[in-house]
C-alpha cells in the first residue's frame, strides 16, 4: 500500500501539454492527457515494473524506460515524471549516472529543455553515488558536454550556461577545454559574437588552456563580423601561446583575405602554408581558385593549379572542373587542354565533367583531334564518357572520312563498360557508305540486326541500298529479312 500511494501522488498533476518539438514517438499522445491515463500508468508500472516485489534499482529503472515505457504510444511522454517518482519508491533507491545519462538524452533529444533544466537541479541536489569518497563520479562530465552540446546546437544559450555552471560544481577541476569550444561556437551559430568572446576571456581566466579549435572558431568569427586585422592578430598570437596553426586556421585567412579583396596577402598566406609544412586540402585549392575566379584573374588561378601540382602540393582529389569551364568560357581552350594534360601526367586525374567539359570546347574551337586524343585516353584510363559526348566525337570522325578510326573507337569504349546505341551505329553505317567501304558496313548491319537495332525491313534495305550504291567494289548477295 506504501507503493501504491507513493506512486499516486507524483502523476496527479501530469503536464498539460506535449514539448515543442515532439519525437515521432510523441506524437500520438494527446495535448490534453486523459484523467483515466494515470489509472492505467499505475496498472502499466505495477505490471512491468513492480510485479516482482523486488527492490526498484537503478538498473531495472533502466530497463524498464528503454524496453518498456519508451515504445508505449501513449505513456512515452511521462518517462521524467517516472524517473521523478523512482526515489519516492523506496527511501534506499537513487539514480546513478546511467539513468542520468539515459534521462538526459531522453529530454535533450525531444527538445524538452524546461524538465532538462529540472534534471539538471536535481543531479547537483544528488549526486551520482557510484564514486564514494571526496572525488565525483567520472561519468558527469561526459554527460553534461552532450546536454550542453545539444543545448547549444538549439541555440538554447542561457540552459547551456546553467548545465555549464552546475556542472562545475559537480566535477573534479575544470571543465575540458572542448566544453568551452561548444559553448563559444554555440554563441557564435546564434550570432552573439560578443558573447562568444566574452566566454573566451572566462576560459582564460579559469586557466584552460585554449587549443587550435579554440582559435579557429575565433579567428572565424572575428572574419564574418568585420573584424579581420584581429583576427590576423589572434592568428599571430596562436603560437606564442603554444598552439601551432592547423589547415582550418590557414583556411580561414586565406578566405578573409579575399573577402577584403587583399589577392596578394591572400596567395602570400598559402605560402607561408606551403613553408610551416601544414600541408594543402581540397578546400584550400577551391578557395585559391574560386577567389581568384571572382577578381577576374582566372589565368592567374590557372598558373596557380599548375604551379602547386609541379610541386607535388595538389590534392589528389581536387576537381579542377570549375577552372577548365572557366577557361573553355574566356575561349582559352588551348590553356584549357594544357592544364589537363599537365595535371593529368602528375597523378591529378580529371573528373567526367572536366573532361566532357574540355571536350565541348574544343570541339567548339575546331579543335577536334585534340578532342580525339583526350576522348582516347580518357577511355584507356576508364574515364567513360556519356553517350551523347561519344556520339558527337563519332559523327566528327566520321565526318573527316575516318570512319575506321571512329569504329576502333566504339570497340575500345565497348571494353571499358559504354555500350553504344542505336544512334552510335547508324552514324557509323552512313560513315562507311561515305567512305566507300561496303564489307565494314555490312558487318556493322548484321550487328545491328542482333542488338535489334533495325525495327523493320525498309529500315535494313535503306542501309543496304547506301552502302550497295557506294564505290566499294566488295559485293554482298541480297539477304531476305523476315518480318
Amino acid at each position: 500500500m506504501k507503493k501504491m500511494k507513493n506512486l499516486v501522488k507524483p502523476l496527479q498533476n501530469p503536464p498539460s501539454k506535449c514539448p515543442q518539438t515532439p519525437t515521432p514517438s510523441l506524437s500520438l499522445f494527446p495535448s490534453t492527457p486523459q484523467p483515466h491515463h494515470q489509472n492505467q500508468l499505475f496498472s502499466f508500472l505495477k505490471t512491468h515494473l513492480l510485479a516482482d516485489h523486488q527492490p526498484l534499482t537503478p538498473q531495472t529503472l533502466l530497463r524498464f524506460l528503454k524496453t518498456k515505457l519508451r515504445h508505449h504510444p501513449i505513456f512515452t511522454h511521462y518517462d521524467f515524471q517516472v524517473f521523478s517518482w523512482a526515489p519516492t519508491v523506496d527511501d534506499s533507491f537513487r539514480h546513478d549516472h546511467s539513468t542520468y545519462l539515459w534521462m538526459a538524452h531522453s529530454l535533450a533529444s525531444s527538445h524538452r529543455f524546461s524538465p532538462l533544466r529540472s534534471l539538471l537541479t536535481f543531479m547537483a541536489a544528488n549526486p551520482c553515488p557510484c564514486s564514494p569518497g571526496i572525488f565525483s563520479c567520472p561519468h558527469m562530465e561526459p554527460l553534461f558536454f552532450s546536454v550542453i552540446d545539444a543545448l547549444c546546437r538549439s541555440r538554447k544559450l542561457d540552459g547551456a550556461v546553467f548545465a555549464f555552471e552546475t556542472m562545475k560544481r559537480l566535477i573534479d577541476g575544470m571543465p575540458g577545454v572542448v566544453v568551452y569550444n561548444v559553448l563559444i561556437n554555440g554563441y557564435l551559430k546564434s550570432g552573439d559574437f560578443d558573447g562568444a568572446l566574452r566566454f573566451y576571456e572566462r576560459m582564460e581566466a579559469d586557466r584552460v588552456k585554449p587549443d587550435v579549435c579554440t582559435f579557429n572558431t575565433l579567428i572565424s568569427g572575428y572574419c564574418r563580423n568585420g573584424e579581420f586585422e584581429s583576427g590576423l592578430k589572434l592568428f599571430r598570437e596562436m603560437e606564442e601561446k603554444g598552439c601551432r596553426p592547423n589547415v582550418v586556421s590557414f583556411n580561414t585567412l586565406i578566405q578573409g583575405f579575399f573577402r577584403e579583396r587583399k589577392v596578394d596577402e591572400a596567395i602570400e598566406m598559402a605560402n607561408e602554408m606551403i613553408r610551416s609544412a601544414c600541408g594543402f586540402s581540397t578546400a584550400t585549392c577551391e578557395i585559391l581558385v574560386n577567389g581568384l575566379f571572382k577578381e577576374g584573374r582566372v589565368l592567374e588561378a590557372s598558373d596557380l593549379v599548375i604551379d602547386f601540382s609541379s610541386r607535388g602540393l595538389l590534392p589528389k582529389g581536387f576537381d579542377y572542373c570549375g577552372l577548365v569551364e572557366k577557361l573553355c568560357g574566356r575561349a582559352d581552350v588551348g590553356r584549357a587542354f594544357r592544364v589537363v594534360n599537365e595535371l593529368w601526367m602528375k597523378g591529378n586525374v580529371p573528373s567526367l565533367i572536366a573532361c566532357i567539359t574540355l571536350i565541348e570546347g574544343l570541339r567548339r574551337s575546331q579543335r577536334r583531334d585534340d578532342a580525339f586524343e583526350l576522348m582516347e585516353k580518357m577511355l584507356k584510363d576508364g574515364i567513360v564518357p556519356d553517350i551523347v559526348t561519344f556520339n558527337c566525337l563519332m559523327r566528327d570522325l566520321c565526318d573527316l572520312g575516318r570512319t575506321t578510326d571512329a569504329d576502333k573507337f566504339r570497340l575500345l569504349a565497348s571494353t571499358k563498360g559504354l555500350e553504344p546505341d542505336e544512334m552510335t551505329y547508324n552514324i557509323l553505317v552512313y560513315g562507311y557508305i561515305r567512305d566507300g567501304r561496303r564489307k565494314e558496313g555490312e558487318n556493322l548491319v548484321d550487328e545491328m540486326l542482333d542488338k535489334g537495332f533495325i525495327p523493320d525491313i525498309a529500315t535494313y534495305n535503306r542501309l543496304m541500298d547506301g552502302l550497295s550504291n557506294s564505290t566499294s567494289s566488295t559485293s554482298k548477295k541480297v539477304r531476305v529479312v523476315h518480318k
